[in-house]
């Protein structure tokens, strides 16, 4: 008796400790609140140690030699590219189409402007400039 006893006032007392687990997601990508989104990106980025190296330029390890050598060299291929344009094309963007290496350029006048389609034929991208009418 004592025992049934001691087992039923042990239940009891559990049964009043109980209560109903729910479940609430924190991350918005999963059902969670849209407010914790920030929150979760920023706490993220600061744990993140990892740098990508395609954002560096590779100028913090460079002398100024060196730093000034490129520039000096990105100057002189620009020069050079200007006046091979000017020789292809004259002072200014005529119709028709032109071969600067593997670059071949098409030049036309539509209603929308000056045209200019650019084809790389080694690798067959392209890209189209328009320069709108007055």
């Amino acid at each position: 008796m004592k025992r049934s006893l001691f087992l039923f006032f042990f239940m009891l007392s559990c049964m009043g400790f109980c209560q109903q687990l729910s479940y609430e997601p924190i991350n918005p990508a999963f059902g969670g609140d849209t407010f914790n989104y920030s929150w979760l990106l920023n706490s993220a980025n600061a744990q993140n140690s990892f740098t990508d190296p395609s954002l560096s330029n590779g100028n913090e390890d460079k002398s100024e030699l060196a730093k000034f050598a490129e520039n000096l060299n990105r100057q002189l291929l620009s020069q050079l590219s200007r006046t091979l344009f000017n020789a292809q094309l004259g002072e200014g963007l005529q119709e028709g189409t032109f071969t600067f290496g593997t670059l071949s350029l098409e030049i036309f006048d539509s209603a929308e402007g000056l045209v200019i389609n650019i084809l790389d034929t080694s690798t067959g991208e392209q890209t189209q400039i328009i320069v709108p009418n007055n």
